[in-house]
């Protein structure tokens, strides 16, 4: 198993408990995280290793990365396991997994790549690597069904690990904040360059908010290892004891805020499955996001406004130009995104203070999500699992 960031690491963490439960001899091995080492994972290189956003941020890496995929194949090739699994990570995944099914390994590529929102060419690539293709989200197999590549719905293993009916008073307590008073949570992103790029703006943004309602708490969750980088910037941003920074704890501070001003990404979904009105933001270095813009086929970049679109939004005609689609007016959009230049300081803080100000709004969101949960929440890994099983025995 191969898993490129945190995120995947959970998704294959919950796997591998599954696996382990039916088949209790399971050897796994490869790179993965915390969450897979605690299932019995061998993790013959760290997640960390592969953890690096953006075409440019990549570069200074590339010769590592592809010596480190190279030895991977290699030694994969010679030992010969009986599935390997790409959890994620398609720009290293694919080729490796394409090598180890042309040398006659069986592969499984658990979570589809977002093809129905930029890099449509991944398809291709796919069709090559994978011999299933395990899908998080409804809309997927049928789009992955007619470019020929075998494909199952599972659901996704955020929506059954995630509360229908979050205790947002029990969450405050465990934290130690406040009960009374407006609650944000503040999640800059899981990776060095995310925080660099969002993390000042959120606490800014956190000021300015605070400017107009003296009473709000921010709790800030993060990776353990960006935790001092995080604490320097919330004490530089005069939030004082407004602010608390916690190690890990995402799921309490979802649980626990009014509202998220929150980094693209799959912590979005975890959001919306929390069920919270939210602000998105999006930023990276210029250049890479001119390239990454111009291979976009969707109006959005937020998970939770992509899965909660009608679904004509998502099945681009061959006809259509990826960027035509894209741009086409009109989108709805149940959250508001801030991408790039957008992303200033007032804007952030003049979006989340529309929320607090629509109790309404705010209700009609959540009980959005809340439907949006019901849709998602499924045996996911048992799901898996079986689908393992039936390629296995092929």
């Amino acid at each position: 198993m191969v898993a490129g960031e945190p995120s995947g690491d959970l998704l294959a963490g919950h796997l591998l408990a599954h696996l382990k439960a039916r088949w209790p001899g399971l050897d796994a091995a490869g790179i993965g995280g915390a969450h897979m080492v605690a299932q019995g994972f061998n993790a013959w290189w760290p997640v960390e290793k592969l953890s690096v956003r953006g075409y440019l941020e990549v570069l200074p890496r590339l010769p590592e990365l592809l010596r480190l995929r190279r030895q991977l194949g290699d030694r994969l090739l010679a030992e010969r396991p009986d599935l390997f699994i790409g959890v994620d990570a398609p720009d290293f995944n694919f080729d490796l997994e394409a090598r180890l099914k042309q040398g006659g390994l069986k592969t499984l590529h658990f979570v589809s790549p977002s093809f129905w929102a930029w890099r449509p060419e991944k398809l291709i690539k796919l069709r090559r690597a994978a011999d299933h293709v395990l899908c998080l989200f409804p809309f997927e197999p049928e789009l992955l069904h007619r470019a020929g590549i075998a494909a199952t719905y599972v659901g996704h293993p955020l929506a059954q690990a995630i509360p229908m009916q979050a205790d947002a008073a029990a969450a405050r307590a465990a934290l130690g904040l406040r009960a009374d008073g407006p609650l944000v949570a503040l999640l800059p992103g899981s990776r060095n360059a995310e925080v660099d790029h969002l993390a000042s703006r959120f606490f800014q943004a956190a000021a300015l908010i605070r400017q107009v309602h003296p009473a709000t708490q921010f709790v800030v969750p993060t990776v353990p290892y960006l935790l001092p980088k995080v604490r320097q910037l919330a004490g530089a941003s005069g939030l004082g004891d407004a602010v608390h920074v916690v190690a890990g704890q995402s799921h309490a501070a979802l649980a626990a805020c009014d509202v998220t001003l929150i980094a693209s990404g799959t912590a979005t979904l975890e959001a919306a499955l929390f069920h919270k009105p939210m602000v998105i933001a999006y930023a990276m270095p210029a250049l890479s996001y001119r390239l990454m813009w111009r291979k976009r086929q969707l109006p959005w970049v937020g998970l939770p406004n992509i899965l909660c679109a009608p679904r004509e939004w998502l099945d681009r005609p061959a006809a259509v130009a990826p960027r035509e689609w894209a741009d086409r007016p009109g989108a709805p959009f149940v959250v508001p995104e801030l991408v790039q230049d957008a992303a200033t300081p007032r804007a952030l803080a003049t979006a989340v203070l529309d929320w607090l100000r629509a109790p309404e709004k705010m209700a009609a969101t959540t009980a959005r999500f809340a439907d949006l949960h019901a849709e998602l929440r499924r045996p996911t890994a048992q799901l898996a699992t079986n689908a393992i099983e039936t390629l296995l025995a092929r």
